[in-house]
């Protein structure tokens, strides 16, 4: 319907033709004359004709902009309505160009607000209008204040990412770095996938060369740097604006731990470029300057594939050679000169680099050696494994020696340097130039050692050598100047002075000397040595011994007795117990009962602080030879001595000894009180045995009370409950108590023993109840404690009616035995 009263003002908007109006819109129109400029009714209205056709609302949102125009408000509503009606429309469509318009207008009032320009983008982009989008993207970042511009990149990078002209993009990511430098990597990706390496290259190098660089991708600067080296070696040819060697070569310096990938990326750089001769001698460089073998393994295996790679090549071209050469003489009826002078260039090539290929793995021991040698110059067993390489070369095992013992610190030496001495002296020994070996042994004895045992070790190895060539005078001549005593102001500083003035302090030295002596010398210079030991303190019990031996092969018995003498004094126990043995020993041995007091009184001397752990045999020796060559009282004297003073495991065995010595020279009733002496010194688990012995004894002699009183004695520590081997489950020691009473007891003795039986029985289940795992039942209620005691005269009763009329005098009859057990 159209008004019927003509047009009204507001109906017509910036030269729109007049609009269709029904009944319900008069009063929106009517609110709008009279507040044209509020927001309210003129949003109102818009809300109301949603469902209008696209003409009206559109109309409507242009009359509300000629009153509003710097509303956001109605600009989003109108603007997002127009890209509504557009979105269905096929590219190229006049609304496009319309909806461009509009946004056009927007943005000259909304040229602050980035969501306008980021839908006006989004839209120029989709319409694939490069130029415009391009320009737009720039006025929309000239518009937007700068923290507005994130957003706006957001559309812009991808945008020019798919652009078809990459260097309008490369632009585009320069003007972007200008505003977050840190998306670098992001821009260099960007170039490698369009193919500008030469740029991306140049802008990683930048990048390096940015100390306080933080990668966005977590990488590290070590990462970056594989990144660079594997970019500049993979193209060489499109680099050239880098110095790729000077990079890689302070990739090497700065990053020690890729020292082998590195040397591998720059000999690809050469090999890359056909120069062949500067690759090589790059791996030889590498090759002599990596300081691990994983490294090493790495370099290594690159080069000999380069090696092997080369070598397949000629191979190839000589086939192609041989069959162009066949070819040409099938036509020609003969070989060219130039075909054959190719030809043999080639093989002689081939057969080069062949031999360079075996030289080369040839050469691999040897060069693995010099890595381990690089990571610790000071490796004794790798100096020794390197010259064991050149056995078949004796200048260079000499070279190789001699550069060993110059560079091995003895300080700070992995293994024994004095090895290496050795094994320079024992190279020219094998060569028969001892006088050389000698003279490399004089200089082994002047280096300053870690410790005495090297230089000793020194020493004693030059002897050996003297005597395997049977120069014995020489060996003992050079074991003589070894162990020369330093002069007194040399002895002084014997602490803070070099090893070689404490040499003369070195057991194993002197040791070596007395046995080569004892071999070669006689008696008189190996008992010189021998004594010199001595007054130097040095020996050991073991050299005593050894001492003592020499002199009694030679008859010199008293010297040798003065030599375990001067040993004992020497050491304390326990490391003399060995020598006093050895001396008292052969002591007996040599004088028997002719120096008796002599004897009594070292074995006096060898008793007195001797351990208890020992001195058990000191005790035994001593009382077999008052036995052999004194008295028997004396003897008796010693073992009673020994029963009171050796540990008390061994005791047991010492009282078992002692009396049977007593019953053998005193007889067996003289037993009675070592027996009871045995019975109070032992422990509860060995005493009742001691009671069985005593008291059969007794049962032999006939003393019948005196053997129940030693059964009951020891009864009270045997738990009758223990069956220890017992056929019939009872305890030895009751069965034979048991035994006892039936043959000589009566009924009040049997009764008696099954008392005691019960009393002990209940003494020792008081004991385990009290026992730690058993403390929860250590406490009784008084009503368990009277059913305790009910029991216990229940089985009371039941024993003695069971032993009642079983007794006849003097023995028991046949159901006596039931009842006792």
């Amino acid at each position: 319907l159209r008004p019927s009263g003509g047009s009204r003002p507001g109906t017509r908007a910036m030269g729109a033709q007049p609009m269709d109006l029904d009944e319900s819109d008069l009063l929106f129109e009517e609110d709008i004359l009279r507040n044209a400029y509020s927001l309210k009714y003129w949003w109102r209205y818009m809300e109301a004709k949603k469902r209008s056709p696209a003409r009206q609302r559109n109309l409507i949102a242009e009359r509300a902009l000629k009153y509003l125009p710097g509303c956001y408000k109605i600009w989003h509503a109108y603007l997002a309505d127009r890209r509504a009606q557009c979105k269905a429309k096929e590219p190229g469509h006049p609304a496009h160009a319309r909806l461009n318009a509009v946004y056009e207008r927007a943005l000259v009032y909304m040229h602050k607000m980035p969501r306008i320009w980021l839908d006006y983008l989004e839209i120029l982009a989709a319409q694939h209008a490069h130029t415009t989008t391009r320009r737009a993207f720039d006025r929309a970042l000239r518009a937007l204040p700068v923290t507005q511009h994130e957003r706006i990149w957001k559309l812009y990078l991808p945008y020019a990412k798919a652009s078809p002209v990459p260097e309008a993009a490369v632009r585009i990511y320069k003007r972007y770095l200008q505003f977050d430098s840190d998306a670098v990597e992001e821009y260099i990706d960007y170039l490698m996938q369009i193919g500008r390496v030469s740029e991306a290259a140049l802008k990683l190098a930048e990048v390096l060369n940015r100390e306080g660089f933080v990668s966005l991708r977590g990488k590290s600067r070590h990462k970056l740097w594989m990144e660079l080296c594997d970019l500049v070696t993979k193209h060489p040819d499109k680099v050239g604006s880098l110095r790729v060697e000077a990079i890689l070569r302070s990739g090497l310096k700065a990053f020690t731990d890729e020292a082998g990938h590195l040397w591998c990326a720059l000999a690809d750089y050469f090999i890359r470029q056909a120069l062949f001769e500067q690759a090589r001698d790059v791996y030889e460089e590498g090759l002599a300057s990596l300081l691990t073998v994983r490294d090493f393994s790495m370099v290594f295996d690159a080069y000999s594939q380069f090696e092997e790679s080369l070598i397949t090549a000629l191979i190839e071209r000589q086939a192609q050679q041989q069959a162009a050469a066949e070819l040409a003489a099938a036509e020609s009826g003969g070989a060219s000169a130039e075909a054959s002078k190719a030809a043999a260039a080639t093989t002689l090539e081939l057969d080069m680099r062949l031999e360079r290929l075996e030289r080369l793995m040839e050469r691999r021991p040897e060069l693995l050696s010099s890595v381990l040698l690089r990571q610790n110059p000071h490796s004794v067993h790798e100096w020794l494994k390197r010259a064991s390489l050149f056995e078949a070369s004796p200048a260079k095992a000499i070279q190789t020696y001699a550069a060993a013992v110059k560079t091995v610190d003895p300080r700070r030496a992995v293994g024994r340097p004095s090895a290496l001495w050795l094994g320079f002296a024992k190279f020219y020994e094998s060569h028969g130039d001892l006088k050389n070996a000698r003279a490399i042994l004089r200089k082994a004895t002047l280096v300053p050692y870690k410790s005495v045992d090297e230089l000793a070790s020194i020493w004693m190895g030059w002897s050996e050598m003297e005597l395997r060539h049977k120069k014995y005078p020489e060996a003992l001549a050079v074991l003589a100047e070894a162990t020369a005593v330093p002069p007194a102001s040399r002895r002084a500083k014997e602490k803070e002075g070099p090893v070689q003035d404490r040499l003369y302090k070195f057991t194993k030295l002197w040791a070596f000397y007395a046995d080569l002596q004892e071999s070669l010398a006689g008696f008189e210079p190996t008992r010189v040595t021998y004594d010199k030991m001595i007054e130097l303190r040095i020996v050991t019990p073991q050299l005593v011994l050894n001492y003592a031996a020499f002199l009694e092969e030679h008859k010199h018995f008293e010297l040798a007795f003065q030599a375990y003498e001067k040993g004992v004094a020497l050491f304390k126990y326990p490391h003399a117990l060995p020598l006093w043995l050895s001396y008292l020993t052969k002591f007996t041995a040599r004088f028997g009962g002719a120096k008796l007091e002599r004897g009594r009184d070292l074995f006096e001397q060898a008793l007195d602080g001797c351990p208890v752990e020992s001195v058990h045999q000191l005790y035994l020796l001593y009382a077999k030879f008052e036995e052999a060559h004194g008295l028997a009282r004396n003897a008796m004297a010693v073992y009673d001595r020994a029963a009171g003073a050796v540990a008390l495991e061994k005791r047991a065995s010492v009282y078992q000894l002692y009396i049977a010595k007593a019953a053998e020279y005193f007889g067996v009733t003289k037993t009675r009180d070592i027996y009871e002496a045995a019975i109070g010194a032992l422990p509860s688990s060995e005493a009742p045995s001691f009671c069985l012995r005593y008291a059969n004894l007794e049962r032999k002699l006939g003393e019948i009370d005196r053997a129940r009183a030693i059964y009951m004695h020891g009864a009270q520590e045997v738990d009758p409950a223990v069956a220890a081997g017992s056929a019939d489950g009872e305890s030895p020691y009751w069965k034979a108590w048991h035994d006892f009473e039936v043959s000589h007891g009566n009924e009040d003795t049997f009764r008696e023993m099954l008392r005691l039986k019960r009393t002990v029985r209940a003494s020792f289940a008081d004991r385990a109840i009290v026992l730690p795992g058993n403390e929860a039942g250590g406490t009784k209620r008084p009503r368990e404690e009277e059913a305790g005691a009910d029991s216990m005269a229940r089985l009371e009763a039941e024993a003695t009616d069971a032993a009642g009329g079983g007794f006849v005098s003097g023995g028991a009859v046949g159901g006596w035995e039931g009842g006792a057990a």
